[in-house]
């Protein structure tokens, strides 16, 4: 009999520009892979306070330089080859917030305490490539892709 799959909750960003854009990360450990700005919650810590402390840790941005539109969780991935985050967990369960940028691009700041993304950009939903993801998270990028925009990522 199996163990049972814990998930660890996770809270990502979807920035969008007033012209329709979204923001996109470059991993900076790993080449061609592009993401929404994401983070684990903190034990006793709010969605809401989580996703102030991630967007502020990986992208530098205030919270009042961004505003909640939409949330929506339940998305869920499991890591591979069996691996566990913290020992414990065998995935994540994500919450995502879709959020109007009120900000200017010079407020974007990558050289945070970990350096997550070495670059960025802003690109229609429609143009998002779905093997800029590892395969372990395609399934979630397509459902926040449909749900979202209703965008069909290949």
């Amino acid at each position: 009999m199996g163990r049972k799959l814990q998930f660890r909750r996770n809270v990502a960003v979807i920035l969008e520009d007033g012209k329709g854009r979204i923001f996109i990360g470059h991993r900076s450990d790993r080449d061609g892979a592009w993401q929404f700005p994401q983070g684990g919650v903190d034990k006793g810590e709010s969605d809401k306070k989580a996703l102030y402390r991630e967007v502020k840790e990986e992208i530098g941005l205030s919270s009042r330089l961004y505003e909640i539109k939409k949330k929506r969780g339940g998305y869920r991935y499991i890591f591979p080859d069996g691996r566990l985050k913290n020992g414990k967990y065998s995935g994540q369960e994500q919450v995502y917030f879709h959020c109007d940028f009120r900000g200017k691009d010079k407020d974007i700041k990558l050289d945070g305490e970990d350096e997550e993304f070495d670059k960025y950009r802003w690109i229609k939903p429609e143009d998002f490539e779905i093997d800029w993801v590892p395969d372990f998270k395609k399934d979630v990028y397509r459902s926040v892709f449909r749900d979202f925009f209703k965008v069909k990522l290949k």
